[in-house]
């Protein structure tokens, strides 16, 4: 049995959710839904992208992601089908579907033929039930890629995607806060070695005109009181975090926000 894993920033109030779930079943009927999450916040691609990509790591290969945080829904932007080494994507051209299919490595990038799907009926502010739905369905069915589109060589890169990590010196960016204050950058785990060779085991992060310094731990408990720690989340991306606190209220940073650490000049 196929595998479906669904993202929106849709909520639970209205019946969006379950609209797009009728279309899959109506089509495929022997399918598993696992819902990632419908609470991204709205018109967050950031967010989406983020929770897609950390979701997708315990997913089983073969998994079809559908993925709808969609702000230019009905616009020009393309529907797209991304076929990673492990997964196949769809959802909007937005860079929604990119961290997550990077990580896993492209081998394919596919512009949904609309044509296909988008009828004089069909919703042109509802693409998750009315396109993105029937194109997942079809790739459950077994229709190949090129029944439903034609290649593609270029698509939304995300501006959040690569960290700049030089010799003595980190540029990167805020990806998520998660429930717990903590700051989930964009650095991924397989580049923690090269970041700590570059800053060593206490860099300083600098925050608008502050210098903080920052300790690399291994787990929360490890964390001073008051302190700020370095570690790889569980999502395999190195998060800011303090003990028990709001490190994102702490100093006062957000989704979005540029972070610099630099190598204590002591250490030089």
């Amino acid at each position: 049995m196929k595998i479906v894993g669904l993202l929106s920033d849709f909520g639970l109030r209205d019946s969006y959710v379950a609209e797009m779930k009728a279309v899959l079943l109506s089509r495929c009927p022997v399918v598993s839904l696992l819902d990632i999450s419908h609470e991204i916040r709205k018109y967050d691609v950031r967010m989406g992208a983020f929770v897609l990509a950390s979701a997708a790591r315990s997913f089983p290969d073969g998994t079809i992601y559908l993925a709808v945080v969609d702000p230019g829904v009905g616009s020009e932007r393309m529907p797209l089908i991304v076929k990673s080494k492990r997964s196949l994507y769809v959802g909007p051209d937005n860079g929604l579907l990119m961290l997550a299919a990077l990580r896993e490595g492209i081998e394919c990038v596919y512009r949904v033929d609309s044509q296909k799907y988008l009828g004089p009926n069909i919703s042109a502010t509802f693409h998750g039930r009315d396109l993105f739905a029937r194109v997942v369905a079809d790739l459950v069915n077994s229709v190949s890629l090129p029944e439903i589109g034609f290649p593609v060589t270029s698509y939304v890169k995300p501006d959040f995607g690569e960290p700049e990590i030089k010799r003595r010196s980190v540029r990167c960016m805020v990806l998520h806060v998660d429930d717990f204050g903590n700051i989930v950058t964009n650095i991924r785990a397989e580049e923690g070695e090269r970041f700590k060779a570059a800053l060593g085991s206490a860099p300083v992060l600098e925050v608008g005109d502050r210098r903080l310094t920052v300790q690399f731990v291994r787990t929360y408990t490890d964390i001073s009181k008051r302190g700020l720690g370095c570690l790889i989340g569980s999502h395999g991306f190195l998060e800011i975090a303090m003990k028990m606190r709001s490190a994102a209220k702490a100093i006062r940073v957000g989704p979005g926000s540029g972070l610099a650490f630099r190598l204590r000049s002591d250490t030089v």
